[in-house]
């Protein structure tokens, strides 16, 4: 949702995180950069983030979570009188304008009484929601959040970055909240408030006070408020290793109290060892069934559309492989990344990934030999042909330590695998056996 925030940085300087150490801790767990990780964040349902935000005084409408249509009826019957909302938890954005798989319309809808709250989540569970950020496959919605319906004289948009220019954490402001935010930063970036963030120490009362009176919260006691809200979302931000925060909106009522009506949470996967409490609450069922297992045998990999599946060694690599495959018309069916402590386990098991997926049609293995030993590629990619009984061509260009041992072993085994020295003639042959 920030992502073009990155196009108005001249003025408003925010931009997301993206470096190996992105938490707002100084020692992340040693090597864990280096291993699995094609996500850069770990991201959490609304339900439980409001709960971490009442755990540190952050004022929420009161909301109950529900995972069966019978829940969601005691949910609603237990919240306000004059009605509730419920939402699909679901870890994409455009959840109130998306779509179920069955047919059912919408993921954010008010509910007028339990029995309404009831049939709602009947449709929802179970379902997949699509949005214009799940893709055409959608996501699974096995729970359902009941919230009070509270009403909003104004909302506010919040969040809490690390920015590159300013060289530590920020905390982005604007006063136009309860809009596409990206809209709000490319057409008007000075609505964009961005107030750095002293590491150690965080916001103290006056700079908080300072930015709630900029965005024109009305009263003293909605000031104060607002300003508690943004000295706690950094405290989370910092105990949590929170590589993003965001409220949208951050709403004042007629009354002056000031509440979060949606967040979303990111943390980061550094951080793991040492937030045990927030990574218990991942939910891989919102996830790539591929991704997770490439994660679990500690491979780098994020699924594609194309029919070229790729196995290379080194990020760099892998992205010019993908290049130099689209340069030739093809398309690239994932980024495999198996880094430099790839062994003959390890290359079988990302074949496995590889061959899983129906689309690909040829599979391209180009590994450059430094740290890793092109004779494990080649133990590997010999041992998941026989096992696995891969029909798709292999197309293979090894460089580098044990390149000449990996060739003889390709070509000892008999296996119909291709070998090239060539990179782009490898990648052209790549291509043309995936037509």
């Amino acid at each position: 949702m920030l992502a073009s925030l990155r196009k108005a940085s001249s003025v408003a300087r925010v931009s997301l995180p993206a470096a190996p150490c992105t938490s707002f801790r100084l020692n992340p767990t040693p090597n864990k950069a280096f291993s699995a990780g094609q996500k850069r964040f770990l991201s959490i349902h609304e339900y439980q983030s409001v709960q971490l935000l009442n755990s540190y005084g952050i004022a929420t409408p009161k909301s109950i979570a529900a995972k069966t249509p019978e829940e969601a009826y005691q949910a609603a019957k237990e919240l306000s009188a004059s009605g509730s909302v419920i939402k699909a938890q679901v870890l994409a954005g455009g959840r109130g304008k998306g779509n179920f798989d069955n047919g059912f319309q919408g993921g954010v809808h008010l509910v007028e009484s339990p029995e309404q709250a009831k049939e709602f989540a009947s449709k929802m569970l179970g379902a997949k929601l699509i949005t214009k950020q799940t893709g055409a496959h959608g996501r699974i919605c096995n729970t359902v959040m009941l919230a009070e319906r509270r009403d909003a004289a104004h909302e506010y948009y919040v969040a809490i970055l690390n920015d590159r220019g300013v060289g530590g954490p920020v905390l982005v402001t604007s006063a136009q909240g309860g809009m596409n935010i990206e809209e709000v930063a490319a057409k008007d970036p000075s609505a964009i408030i961005t107030t750095p963030i002293n590491f150690e120490n965080g916001l103290s009362k006056e700079e908080a006070l300072g930015v709630a009176k900029k965005l024109g919260f009305k009263t003293e006691r909605a000031q104060s408020e607002a300003a508690d809200t943004f000295i706690n979302l950094y405290k989370i931000a910092k105990d949590k290793d929170a590589t993003q925060i965001e409220i949208n909106p951050l709403g004042e009522t007629s009354a002056g109290e000031v509440l979060c009506m949606d967040a979303k949470f990111g943390f980061d996967d550094n951080a793991e060892f040492r937030q045990k409490d927030i990574f218990a609450l991942r939910d891989i069922s919102q996830e790539e069934p591929s991704e997770v297992e490439a994660q679990k045998a500690n491979l780098n990999f994020i699924k594609l559309d194309g029919s070229i599946g790729c196995l290379v060694n080194g990020a760099g690599l892998a992205m010019a492989t993908m290049d130099v495959l689209a340069l030739h018309g093809g398309n690239p069916a994932n980024f495999l990344d198996v880094g430099g402590g790839a062994t003959p386990e390890t290359v079988k098991k990302a074949f496995e990934i590889l061959t899983s997926d129906p689309k690909v049609k040829s599979i391209f293995i180009n590994i450059f030999g430094g740290i890793m030993r092109c004779d494990y590629i080649a133990e590997g990619v010999i041992n998941a042909a026989k096992e696995l009984n891969i029909n798709i061509p292999l197309i293979v260009r090894l460089k580098g330590t044990k390149e000449a041992e990996a060739k003889a072993m390709i070509k000892e085994s008999g296996l119909k695998i291709i070998a090239h020295d060539n990179l782009d003639e490898a990648a052209e042959q790549a291509v043309q056996l995936a037509a």
